[in-house]
């Protein structure tokens, strides 16, 4: 009798396993609903299929924080133009403000959407700007200027605004350098050519200097308006030219198309000066050409014009370091 009661008592646990195994499989099986589900749940980043390598916060670009709403238009002015905007969701709506390029206005496309959004913006001196967007019914800040970091960040030691991003117009360089390098000419101030310009008509048109970095020249212009009447600027055009040509001979021209221009001017008032720096792209000039630049001013006969020669452009001066204010 007792060994009926130990085999029934034993033949009780081992069911009694059985059932636990199965409530296990049951409690760990995943079903095809149930996958999608936890792709919606918060990652720790470690939740990868395959060789992964997890991006630590040392390489992570802090986003901006931004409320927007649907009866108010939030502008952010970014330091230089904006080349490219991505928009995170379709409860946004964003575009350059009229007539400018460097300022972005942006809106709420519906009212109250709960789901928080981003959006980036790349400017052109290779600035990249990240951003993550909240409704409010009355945002704080409706006007943002975004200045120019150069530092890193005190948090994740990363600048609060990459300035890695290349450009195909500029090639390999880096537009940041190029806009630093740039303001450096132009805060420096410095006149290296006593004997380039023109003067007449009470305007005065002159080259200060010629600078050299790599694959760039930067030109560095001043126009001096010595009358009471302003000077509005219809275009500024370099060229490369024959020096002689013949009569009943056709013109024949390259024209150099500045890559960037800081303080680039289109009026100078009575009694004023003002300066511009162009950044073109490294050249010279062959035998029998020269180069000029020409300043034609809209609505009026005081076009101003000068020559460089090619001895002047292997004269430029070779940049070392910057000296930025």
């Amino acid at each position: 009798m007792k060994n009926l009661i130990i085999v029934f008592a034993c033949l009780i646990c081992c069911l009694s396993g059985f059932a636990q195994v199965d409530t296990a499989n049951e409690q760990t099986e995943i079903l095809p609903g149930e996958e999608l589900n936890t792709r919606n749940n918060p990652s720790s980043g470690d939740l990868y299929y395959g060789l992964t390598r997890k991006v630590m916060f040392d390489r992570m670009i802090p986003p901006f924080g931004i409320e927007v709403t649907f009866d108010k238009t939030v502008h952010v002015i970014f330091p230089s133009a904006i080349t490219y905007v991505d928009l995170g969701s379709p409860n946004l709506v964003a575009g350059k403000a009229d007539g400018v390029n460097n300022v972005l206005r942006l809106k709420a496309a519906i009212r109250d959407f709960s789901t928080e959004t981003n959006f980036s913006v790349i400017t052109d001196e290779g600035s990249f700007y990240s951003f993550n967007v909240k409704y409010a019914d009355e945002p704080q800040k409706l006007n943002i200027e975004m200045k120019d970091f150069t530092h890193d960040g005190e948090a994740v030691n990363r600048p609060n605004n990459s300035l890695d991003i290349y450009l195909q117009e500029l090639g390999k360089e880096s537009p940041k350098l190029v806009s630093l390098i740039m303001k450096s000419v132009y805060d420096n101030d410095k006149r290296l050519f006593k004997h380039i310009g023109s003067k007449r008509f009470g305007m005065q048109f002159l080259l200060k200097g010629i600078y050299a970095y790599d694959n760039f020249l930067y030109l560095h212009t001043q126009i001096k308006n010595a009358t009471n009447v302003p000077y509005d600027i219809d275009f500024i055009r370099i060229k490369i030219v024959d020096k002689k040509v013949a009569k009943r001979t056709a013109v024949q021209e390259t024209v150099i198309v500045p890559l960037r221009a800081h303080n680039y001017v289109t009026r100078v008032n009575g009694n004023t000066t003002e300066r511009t720096v162009f950044a073109i792209e490294k050249i010279t000039i062959p035998n029998g050409k020269q180069l000029v630049i020409d300043v034609y001013e809209q609505n009026g006969g005081r076009h101003q014009s000068f020559v460089i020669e090619n001895e002047d452009l292997i004269r430029a001066e070779r940049i070392n370091e910057l000296k930025v204010r």
